[in-house]
């Protein structure tokens, strides 16, 4: 999606990777509802399909100030290497609920866990870029209400 961005996390793991997955979609969140500010002059909606071989993601997203998840991945294996792909899901709702967004993933083809995800964290950067994008052609804030 084209944001810089350096993150590093010292967790738990000891314990499971848990909290930290959790904790990094926490701070991320945050990081990207405190950088939309009021949302004035943003696209406000995005989306991307992106394909990852056999693997075909979608994402959606609304920048509504409406935080909620629907999340469509259904992968047959429970782990990529040592880290359990279940928590990727844990991930995305923390950074919904703190970014305070729509977002909606789907899964539409794949086996490979590791494309599975890949697709899905590409297409969720793309449909990001998209919805924070400046719309030359807004100056206002994009809600009828005036406010998200």
């Amino acid at each position: 999606g084209f944001f810089d961005l350096n993150v590093t996390c010292q967790g738990d793991l000891e314990v499971d990777y848990h909290h930290s997955v959790e904790d990094v979609g926490i701070c991320l969140g945050e990081a990207v509802r405190q950088a939309l500010g009021d949302k004035c002059g943003i696209r406000r909606f995005g989306s991307s399909h992106v394909p990852m071989d056999e693997a075909l993601a979608r994402v959606v997203i609304d920048l509504s100030g409406r935080p909620f998840l629907a999340y469509n991945v259904a992968v047959n294996s429970g782990a990529t290497g040592n880290f359990d792909v279940h928590l990727l899901e844990e991930f995305f709702r923390a950074f919904v609920n703190n970014a305070q967004i729509t977002l909606h993933i789907d899964l539409l083809a794949g086996k490979n866990s590791h494309h599975c995800f890949e697709a899905v964290f590409k297409a969720f950067g793309r449909a990001l870029d998209a919805a924070t994008s400046l719309e030359a052609r807004e100056a206002e804030i994009p809600s009828t209400k005036g406010n998200l």
